[in-house]
């Protein structure tokens, strides 16, 4: 019969009491249907999979001070949950630009963001890189407040299909829009040992740059071309066997971290794309808008810190922040992640 219910079909088992692999864990993905779930996951101090906690909600909305009918800018949405804030502030007057480049991931959030009673008509999403804000600002008016969350989403890392964490097998990928640009493996096949030794030090001041490097190439010349997180996890804690054993360990992790943030530095083209987007900026802002920015490692600190200390020095800006603001104590005990994040913020002549 036409009208027969289709056969129900059953939830793939996973071995254990709980599930490990980011696709098992469904209760993760669905937080409406299992709120208890993931409450608990985040009192442990952990992030469900395949959401996002949002750092330093309280500063950023105390520095911005966002008003109804305000027209406003969260130049990297990722999961939403800053712009979600931004648009209980606006109260369902004024308007609020959303950008992302990442073609996976801006779907899920502009749906969830809808869901909540933000459409079109207070929110406007765009799969833009946020380097794009002068083009924004032409449609939409000079902004009265702008923020950019510098860092990768949690769901980023955390799905092993992306490739942007060491701790899980997947390809080795690690750009912001898979549809764009070259992959982090590719890269690595037609790269020198000088130019990626001098890669790991400028975008993660790594200080065994050299010997990643060395064993990055030898792999490559044997024709064993690195394709996978794992692989290249695998070379590196090769390449620093010669530290001491009781010190190895935190030693290969920290050098995973710092090598995997260089190399998405590079395929995204994040520190050409970030000095882009502050040099636009200022032309972008209302007089007295304000901006905020979150960075999670020295060299975005440092680019945002030059750029905001310069254009405060030629009256560009007419107040900007002395010192760094950092999420609290109790923020970074509940979100582990949230424990590297500066914030800055300066606000237009």
């Amino acid at each position: 019969m036409e009208n027969q219910d289709k056969p129900h079909k059953r939830r793939v088992r996973y071995k254990g009491t709980h599930p490990k692999k980011y696709s098992e864990k469904y209760k993760e993905h669905d937080p409406n249907k299992y709120s208890d779930t993931v409450a608990r996951v985040i009192l442990k101090g952990s992030t469900p999979a395949g959401m996002h906690i949002s750092i330093c909600v309280k500063e950023i909305l105390e520095f911005l001070q966002i008003k109804p009918g305000q027209t406003g800018l969260d130049a990297t949405l990722g999961y939403g949950g800053h712009s979600l804030e931004m648009l209980k502030c606006l109260n369902h007057t004024g308007h609020l630009y959303a950008l992302d480049v990442d073609p996976i991931e801006l779907p899920r959030t502009r749906d969830r963001l809808e869901k909540q009673g933000y459409g079109p008509e207070i929110l406007t999403i765009k799969q833009l890189n946020f380097l794009e804000v002068d083009k924004v600002a032409s449609e939409a008016g000079l902004f009265d407040f702008v923020l950019a969350d510098l860092g990768v989403s949690s769901m980023q890392i955390d799905n092993p299909k992306r490739g942007f964490s060491y701790k899980k097998e997947g390809p080795l990928d690690l750009r912001l829009n898979p549809k764009k640009g070259i992959s982090a493996s590719e890269r690595l096949r037609n790269i020198s040992e000088a130019e990626l030794e001098g890669m790991l030090i400028e975008n993660s001041d790594e200080p065994y740059a050299a010997k990643i490097a060395k064993a990055i190439i030898i792999e490559n010349k044997k024709g064993k071309y690195i394709s996978t997180t794992t692989h290249l996890q695998q070379i590196i804690k090769s390449a620093l066997k010669f530290i001491p054993e009781n010190e190895r360990e935190e030693a290969v992790k920290k050098s995973c971290q710092r090598s995997f943030q260089a190399l998405r530095i590079d395929v995204n083209e994040e520190f050409e794309v970030l000095y882009e987007f502050l040099e636009k900026l200022p032309s972008s802002l209302k007089s007295g808008g304000r901006v905020a920015i979150l960075s999670f490692h020295s060299g975005e600190d440092r680019l945002v810190k030059k750029s905001f200390k310069r254009l405060f020095k030629e009256g560009i800006y007419s107040e900007v922040a002395s010192e760094i603001i950092r999420p609290s104590k109790e923020e970074c005990n509940i979100n582990t992640r949230a424990r590297s994040t500066k914030m800055r913020w300066a606000i237009k002549a």
